[in-house]
């Protein structure tokens, strides 16, 4: 049994990610300023109120918790057009904060970190796959925001002064099987979320974009199950020394399916998992629309022994039972 700290603890993967740790005998202590968690998320769980700057917090919780063996890092906020707004406070709150939070995580003798970074700062792809090694063109304030944290953990990993994997993921879906926690956000912008909506409201899905050069002309994603994600971290906080090791104390992985879904698979697939028709209606690309990307690499499989275990549909499945059960979980306020 180890213990972990999981700054962002009480946000979708990070509450996901503490389910999968205790699940499995181990101890996680929560760090969350609540700005988009909930603290629904972390009943039963050591829970610490505040901020990952604040040095005094970060100093207590380590002289309470003087047994903790490596720290997950997913406070972050994620909303691209929010970043678009407001760079400057996205800049703050991903770059400045985080940079006082691992001068914290250094000042009490942690010696292990794992990040949650993001496979949107990959350019895109001729064939819209990627690995560890492909160039990055992020193309928001946060894409940027998790490109430039890479670098610097890179640096402070060069150092010395800290080992640390990141792990890029794309779009996580689903929920945490029990439904302990899921997708706080009661309006998602992301294609699943839009199609649950209409599922519910009895309207049409709009496809907006149907002549990418992709295999049915639609747009294309890395959909993963949060389950699935949770377990890559577990994975390589148990496993972190080797899988630095080798990697001169900074390694990055990707967390993806391999084949990546074109959104009228996910239409098929969302049908298959409801046993009901949705009605789709065909539009135009948006403004800033891309054809996506998704992984091609085994890096996961070959460091972690990792792999999925959740299919689109069970994600597609466990999205709905979450939205199902939300309000009883976190209330409507």
């Amino acid at each position: 049994m180890k213990k972990f700290l999981i700054a962002g603890g009480a946000g979708f993967i990070g509450s996901s990610i503490a389910s999968k740790l205790i699940d499995e005998g181990h101890q996680v202590v929560i760090l969350d300023s609540l700005v988009t968690g909930r603290r629904e998320f972390t009943s039963g769980r050591p829970f610490y109120e505040g901020d990952i700057a604040d040095g005094a917090l970060v100093d207590r919780i380590f002289e309470q918790h003087p047994d903790i063996d490596a720290v997950v890092n997913c406070a972050a906020l994620i909303v691209v057009p929010d970043s678009v707004a407001d760079p400057l406070g996205y800049y703050e709150a991903n770059v400045a904060k985080g940079i006082q939070f691992i001068s914290h995580l250094v000042r009490n003798h942690c010696t292990r970190l794992l990040f949650s970074s993001s496979g949107s700062i990959y350019k895109a792809s001729d064939d819209f796959t990627v690995d560890e090694n492909s160039p990055t063109d992020p193309l928001s304030p946060y894409s940027r925001t998790k490109e430039i944290f890479e670098q610097i953990l890179r640096d402070i990993a060069a150092a010395g002064q800290l080992q640390v994997v990141s792990l890029r993921y794309f779009n996580p879906i689903g929920a945490d099987p029990q439904l302990r926690s899921g997708l706080q956000i009661r309006q998602p912008t992301h294609a699943l979320g839009a199609m649950i909506a209409c599922h519910h409201a009895d309207k049409p899905f709009h496809i907006t974009g149907t002549d990418y050069p992709t295999r049915d002309g639609s747009g294309i994603r890395d959909y993963i199950h949060v389950w699935d994600l949770a377990d890559a971290h577990l994975k390589a906080l148990l496993d972190f020394d080797t899988v630095t090791r080798d990697a001169g104390g900074y390694q990055v992985i990707n967390v993806g399916t391999g084949t990546g879904t074109t959104v009228r698979e996910l239409v098929a697939a969302f049908e298959t998992a409801t046993g009901r028709h949705l009605d789709v209606v065909e539009t135009d690309r948006r403004p800033g629309d891309a054809a996506g990307v998704y992984t091609r690499s085994t890096r996961a499989g070959d460091l972690l022994g990792w792999k999925p275990q959740h299919t689109i549909e069970d994600g597609i499945r466990d999205s709905l039972a979450w939205v199902a059960k939300r309000d009883t979980v976190i209330g409507t306020a």
